[in-house]
């Protein structure tokens, strides 16, 4: 049943990004962080693969995305690039890798795609950060937005809290949109922020809007992989469905193995050379 969807096996590119939605089709997006994970991913057919900085929450086990270096999304993102045949892979630049100037961005973001091969990069953040985004344009790589709850600003917010609601903010949000679509972009992240602003930008700008919790009137969405299989605990946002169970059902699975090596079960006579 993997992939039954996906007729055009061609490899997504950035320039296929803006054709669906153009084409008004809807784009599937995930996060992966490893070799066996990103495969799967990618054999189902999802059309875009986020390296997200998320690693440092679900891989690693930090309350926050920000303790995530360079090396480490290189590590992550090479994993996940030796799986992948047909997805688009982006790979997050990490907190600190991009804010303190366009120069220091534009030398990690080369870095990041030479040793990690990976096909674009994502970037949180509007106006404050639009020259670093076109010079790293200018070198050649692709680039996507992320606007709304951008996770790495969460000590400036405070909160994890749908963000626009206000009027002056959903203004702002609405103006960076226009702006990274300007200078470029050829996609944006609109993380929780309200439906019907996320529907609007989607409308006002020509690159795909990908949102996480932020409605159905995007161009596509995108959740964290083990979130929406079921793996991770403890976290239930209104915007996360879960496909799976895979906590239980890993449970269940080692706990069957624990009682079969206690017992003498395993391994068998069959499973013995």
């Amino acid at each position: 049943m993997a992939g039954y969807l996906i007729s055009d096996t061609r490899k997504v590119t950035t320039h296929r990004f803006i054709e669906m939605k153009q084409k008004g089709e809807k784009i599937s997006m995930l996060t992966s962080y490893d070799y066996t994970t990103a495969g799967i991913v990618d054999r189902a057919g999802v059309d875009c693969i986020l390296v997200g900085d998320s690693a440092s929450n679900v891989m690693v086990g930090n309350t926050t995305t920000l303790p995530m270096t360079v090396d480490q999304m290189i590590y992550h993102a090479r994993s996940v690039m030796r799986a992948v045949n047909r997805a688009l892979v982006v790979c997050d630049m990490p907190f600190g890798s991009y804010q303190a100037d366009c120069y220091d961005g534009v030398r990690n973001a080369i870095r990041i795609m030479k040793e990690s091969g990976c096909d674009a990069l994502k970037l949180e953040g509007g106006i404050e950060i639009i020259d670093t985004i076109k010079r790293i344009l200018d070198a050649g790589i692709p680039v996507m937005g992320h606007l709304g709850l951008t996770p790495q600003s969460i000590n400036k917010f405070g909160t994890y809290t749908v963000r626009a609601k206000e009027e002056a903010e959903a203004e702002k949000l609405l103006s960076d949109a226009k702006a990274l679509d300007e200078v470029g972009c050829f996609g944006v992240v609109l993380e929780k922020i309200p439906a019907k602003l996320a529907s609007m930008v989607s409308k006002e700008i020509s690159v795909p809007t990908i949102g996480i919790g932020a409605g159905n009137g995007t161009d596509g969405q995108v959740l964290v992989v083990a979130d929406m299989l079921g793996m991770t605990q403890g976290f239930s946002p209104r915007f996360l469905r879960r496909y799976a169970d895979l906590n239980g059902i890993m449970t269940e699975a080692i706990g069957h193995y624990v009682d079969d090596v206690k017992n003498g079960d395993f391994p068998n006579e069959k499973e013995s050379y």
